[in-house]
């Protein structure tokens, strides 16, 4: 029981890090308590350390990192789910640029070659940008679905996306990309690491994933 309480407390510390323990614990409803004991464990392990100053918090070492990247690649194998998993990883890999070009011509606008702050003033050229992030909204809560069948512990991404969503729907356009709320880019980053994490992958092996992904559309597998 402990060494399965330690895995989440890794790997929140993974997907938060820098974070406090009220943070650590939050993420995966953990006892508040059995986090701060596991922190002690892992320093001791120098698996994790607690950084000061603007970034304060708890944070993975290079060793902890790798170690949550095995514990994790153990649950997936015993799991049985590997090819499963592997396979909406690139599916999400297809998604992944749409959501970030969604973000980026929310936040910026082209004007001739010059790149400028959105100011919003053309309500048609932002009702299209929302209309993207619904199209590419429905896709991942289905492929979240299918992921969360697969490994419980993504359960939670859905209803996240969703609450941001609902957001952006009634005018609350910063749940869109706010850095320091949990906005549809905050959890869409977070679930990407997620995804990592779990397969022991690097962000610089993707450039191959996407180039890969392109030649298929996002919609082939509606």
């Amino acid at each position: 029981m402990v060494q399965q309480q330690q895995v989440f407390v890794i790997h929140a510390l993974r997907l938060r890090g820098p974070a406090s323990a009220s943070d650590i614990a939050n993420r995966f409803d953990l006892d508040l308590s059995m986090v701060r004991s596991s922190l002690n464990r892992l320093v001791k392990q120098r698996l994790a350390r607690r950084y000061e100053g603007v970034l304060a918090g708890w944070m993975l070492t290079v060793s902890g990192r790798a170690e949550g990247e095995r514990l994790l690649a153990e649950q997936l194998v015993a799991s049985g789910f590997h090819d499963s998993v592997t396979l909406l990883y690139q599916q999400f890999l297809v998604l992944n640029p749409q959501l970030l070009s969604i973000c980026t011509d929310w936040q910026v606008r082209l004007v001739g070659t010059q790149e400028l702050i959105n100011d919003h003033l053309d309500v048609q050229s932002d009702a299209l940008v929302l209309q993207r992030l619904g199209a590419l909204h429905h896709s991942a809560i289905r492929l979240l679905s299918e992921l969360t069948a697969c490994l419980d512990r993504f359960e939670g991404y859905s209803s996240r996306l969703s609450q941001a969503h609902e957001r952006i729907g009634i005018g609350q356009t910063e749940w869109l990309t706010g850095p320091r709320i949990d906005s549809y880019h905050t959890v869409w980053f977070e679930l990407h690491e997620d995804f990592l994490a779990t397969l022991g992958r690097r962000r610089s092996e993707e450039r191959v994933h996407y180039e890969s992904a392109e030649e298929t559309p996002a919609d082939s597998e509606e």
